[in-house]
């Protein structure tokens, strides 16, 4: 096997330093896995039998410019870091696991020992990188056969193997979304049969792998693996109770669920904004909650936008997601993505634009993002429609917000100034003559600058019994 020329010295240097060692010495995993698939790979796993710390001190020497040795001997792992790759070592183990934890109990093992206790096939091949058998490639569960048709398969009964860890049923999904692979029906049958497992999982392991779906160019395919495996049910099952169609009188309403991870991979297409793509799949969240059907309306789902906002918050908090902005910018999409459509559907007045531009500041692009990978009506002439209308609105928008310049904007008289001239302290009356100068300069009425502000607030301060001081 011919690694990379610019790795060669690297692997070369520790499977002498191996040598030196007495240790057999291998490098594993995904990084063998991506040399196959061609994928750049800059993290490389190596695997000896003997002591892996012991291994990565020795290799370590041999490079001017190694990083300090990080050494985590309750793992048994070393590292450090050369240039752009980071090498992990460790010695050959085989593991033994108790039902209520994915933590393992550890030993020292063969090379098969390492390999049997890997996760997929596709990552339980290995290459030596010991003088005597350089390059030479260890495949001992048939990897390259499933590296070559596609398939995510384990190296052992795939129940034992995702009861011991269920974490690795998420990374299986993970791996056929990015890689476009399919599961082995073992596979696929013994996460269902296993998905309940999944409660011993921590929320941030779960996430990491879901955020990892959810970056992928078309994460639909992950999204419809957890839903049909039970997966999704076990940790999502606001999004997992959006799938299905009801009918009345006649009258149904579109499947969620799919609508949902069809925007999801029509934003995919545009950006690699994590949180934009998750308001993506929470834009429609709280239609569930909100389902009503009301006669001749047919199917509603007044509100769902502001519970959706209100669900995010309780979605993310359990899968131990950022608190922080990147939650609010997701509640903020979820709350507003109505607006500009709503707006495509009458006649677009300069206040409505202004007050979108007020509220969404500059978070304007990627909320109009979210709406134009949100039209996916199966009716050509709508989608037309909408993104014509779409493009209108865009227009307005540059142009208002050329000449206003209201991304961001605060009123051009504070309530500081306010206080000053009438000499009052903090309450309503300054409320007052706030709101009526932010809603005057959004209604057009007056222009935004300070003279046109300064006036209507002396005028407002006159009908609620205010003057001037002198």
């Amino acid at each position: 096997m011919n690694f990379p020329p610019e790795h060669q010295n690297y692997l070369t240097q520790i499977g002498l330093a191996g040598k030196q060692l007495g240790y057999p010495t291998y490098v594993v995993g995904g990084y063998v896995r991506d040399l196959f698939l061609q994928r750049p790979c800059k993290d490389i796993d190596v695997v000896c039998v003997g002591s892996g710390i012991e291994l990565a001190k020795q290799a370590a020497k041999m490079f001017e410019n190694a990083s300090t040795v990080s050494i985590f001997h309750h793992f048994g792992t070393a590292m450090f870091k050369v240039n752009d790759l980071e090498f992990e070592f460790v010695g050959a183990r085989k593991e033994s696991y108790r039902s209520d934890s994915r933590k393992p109990s550890v030993e020292n093992g063969t090379l098969e020992d390492d390999q049997i206790r890997r996760d997929f096939t596709i990552n339980a091949l290995a290459i030596s990188l010991s003088p005597h058998d350089y390059g030479t490639l260890i495949d001992s569960f048939e990897g390259i056969k499933d590296l070559n048709n596609g398939i995510i398969r384990t190296p052992t009964d795939a129940n034992i193997t995702f009861s011991d860890d269920p974490l690795r049923m998420l990374r299986a999904i993970r791996f056929a979304t990015q890689l476009n692979f399919k599961l082995h029906p073992d596979t696929y049958n013994a996460i269902k049969t296993n998905r309940e497992r999944l409660k011993i999982i921590s929320a941030e392991r779960i996430h990491t792998e879901l955020n990892k779906i959810i970056m992928t160019p078309v994460p639909s395919v992950g999204f419809k693996l957890l839903f049909d495996t039970g997966l999704l049910h076990q940790f999502f099952p606001e999004l997992s109770a959006m799938q299905g169609i009801e009918e009345r009188n006649g009258i149904q309403h579109k499947d969620n669920f799919y609508h949902t991870i069809k925007v999801l991979d029509n934003i995919a297409q545009t950006t690699n904004n994590l949180w934009l793509r998750w308001a993506a799949i929470m834009h429609d969240i709280a239609k569930p909650l909100t389902k009503r059907f009301e006669g001749s309306l047919g199917w509603t789902f007044h509100n769902h936008e502001m519970v959706g906002a209100k669900v995010a918050a309780q979605v993310f908090k359990r899968l131990k997601l950022p608190l922080g902005d990147e939650l609010k910018f997701v509640q903020k999409m979820v709350a507003l993505h109505q607006r500009p459509m709503m707006l495509t559907k009458e006649n677009i007045t300069d206040s409505a634009v202004r007050r979108i531009l007020f509220e969404v500041g500059e978070d304007i692009e990627s909320l109009m993002t979210l709406c134009q990978a949100d039209m996916t009506s199966k009716q050509e002439w709508r989608v037309k429609k909408y993104r014509e209308d779409y493009e209108y609105l865009k227009e307005r928008m540059t142009a208002i917000e050329a000449s206003d310049q209201l991304r961001n904007w605060q009123p051009p008289i504070s309530g500081e100034i306010i206080m000053e001239t009438f000499g009052i302290k903090p309450g309503r009356p300054v409320g007052i003559i706030k709101d009526a100068i932010r809603e005057a300069i959004l209604d057009g009425i007056i222009p935004n600058n300070y003279q046109a502000a300064y006036q209507l607030m002396l005028q407002k301060a006159l009908e609620i019994d205010l003057t001037p001081i002198k």
